[in-house]
């Protein structure tokens, strides 16, 4: 089964989907949120279903001492409502710096800002996602 990776923001949710054998991370798309929640989890239900996802990873952005600012609280609010909507295991992860270094990494390969902005967030969603599957490879 693939994993998917969610970089879960106010305006957008960058996705990443892993390969088969869950070695590698790849950026899928950018959800861009709307008013409410419906459409939101309507989308990653769908994602589930058409890519036969059994587990998603939720970046969960941590201040830079590690404590639960006002976005983290908001994402652990998008947590709740995603654990109601979907019936597969969701696990989060520590996404400190992972938006920094998907820009940065784009900024060094894309000289079209409007398209870097497209993809950012799913790069996002690729580093939190690569970052989980190469722990879990360690352990």
């Amino acid at each position: 089964m693939k994993i998917l990776g969610l970089d879960v923001g106010e305006k957008t949710i960058g996705v990443a989907i892993s390969d088969e054998e869950e070695r590698w991370a790849f950026p899928l798309q950018t959800i861009v949120r709307q008013e409410g929640w419906r459409r939101d989890m309507a989308a990653i239900r769908t994602l589930v279903a058409s890519e036969k996802i059994g587990r998603i990873v939720v970046g969960l952005p941590l201040t830079l001492e590690g404590q639960k600012g006002v976005q983290a609280q908001k994402v652990e609010a998008f947590l709740q409502i995603l654990r109601r909507n979907v019936r597969i295991p969701i696990e989060v992860l520590d996404e400190r710096f992972t938006t920094l270094e998907a820009e940065r990494v784009l900024r060094s390969l894309e000289s079209d800002f409007r398209r870097r902005k497209e993809v950012v967030d799913a790069n996002a969603a690729c580093l939190i996602l690569q970052t989980y599957l190469d722990r879990r490879q360690h352990k």
